[in-house]
């Protein structure tokens, strides 16, 4: 049976984009005739906010979107997350990296590298350089992939199933960060194995991230799900929506005088799924979702979007 998911950080209220991707999300594993799951991606104690994922299941209640299982907390997975890293480095799959963000910001790099990707400055230290790295550092090294030794070239090719094919090189991931905790790239490809989840939706921000995921699941040999990457809802600025930008959660909609089913309705029209002001809930729009007919670029708000009820 299929299986979906959506899978939120705890870090503050779910905004309209976060609840267009979710709706996308519980469509598709109930189109498919499979189950849909949530699980709270609590790995970063810094970043979890008490009682935040709470109220985001409410939300996600309130427009009617259900789930089959209870929600799995990311951060009870840790175990299993340094487990299977461990693995890895028993394997030579793995080095301590000591660099900050701003060495990895400004070290050169091969051409068509993504920005931000990885230039593997500690990956090729001797045991000498290695000991000098690690008495001059003010702070324990993060441990990263060896992706070398799994992908021979680099680049890693797939078709997502809304973007289409994507073509990235790939860099050496981070696995377990300075602080001790696992990354995110570990935990994500882990606990959708463990969930048994074959159907990913997620925001087309993380569409060149799916590649190293790709790569990790391969070295855990793990099946990899298939991928849908649903384009962001921007602000009216042009810029990734965020709460400075006005009424865009699920709060601020209800106190503009918005129910819940208009919400939902607001949100299927932008996917091509509804008429304007229609009042829906997400059992109504099963009929309708085609997969392959959803809107390939973003949402731009309109500043009415955010000021007005809808």
């Amino acid at each position: 049976m299929p299986r979906g998911r959506f899978a939120p950080s705890p870090s503050g209220p779910l905004h309209i984009g976060n609840l267009r991707t979710a709706l996308v999300a519980w469509l598709l594993a109930r189109h498919t005739g499979g189950e849909f799951l949530i699980r709270i991606e609590d790995l970063d104690p810094a970043t979890s906010r008490p009682g935040v994922a709470r109220s985001q299941l409410e939300d996600l209640r309130r427009l009617g979107l259900d789930w089959d299982e209870p929600p799995l907390f990311q951060s009870t997975r840790r175990h299993a997350h340094h487990a299977a890293v461990e693995q890895l480095v028993a394997r030579d799959l793995a080095y301590p990296c000591w660099c900050s963000r701003r060495e990895i910001r400004e070290a050169p790099r091969a051409p068509h590298t993504p920005e931000g990707a990885y230039p593997g400055t500690c990956r090729d230290l001797d045991e000498e350089a290695r000991a000098r790295r690690a008495a001059s550092a003010d702070r324990p090294p993060a441990l990263r992939l060896r992706a070398d030794r799994l992908v021979a070239d680099r680049r890693v090719t797939f078709v997502d199933e809304m973007a289409g094919p994507v073509s990235v090189l790939v860099d050496d991931v981070v696995l377990r960060r300075g602080d001790g905790l696992p990354s995110y790239h570990v935990a994500v490809v882990l606990d959708d194995d463990h969930q048994g989840v074959d159907q990913v939706v997620r925001g087309d921000d993380l569409l060149t991230t799916t590649p190293r995921h790709l790569v990790l699941a391969a070295a855990w040999g793990l099946t990899p799900p298939r991928h849908h990457h649903v384009p962001l809802v921007l602000a009216p600025d042009g810029t990734r929506l965020a709460k400075r930008h006005g009424a865009v959660t699920l709060a601020d909609r209800l106190a503009l005088g918005d129910h819940p089913r208009r919400v939902v309705g607001r949100l299927a029209e932008s996917l091509g799924l509804a008429e304007p002001g229609e009042h829906l809930g997400p059992d109504d729009l099963l009929d309708r979702f085609d997969p392959s007919r959803l809107p390939r670029t973003p949402w731009r708000l309109r500043p009415r979007d955010i000021e007005e009820p809808w």
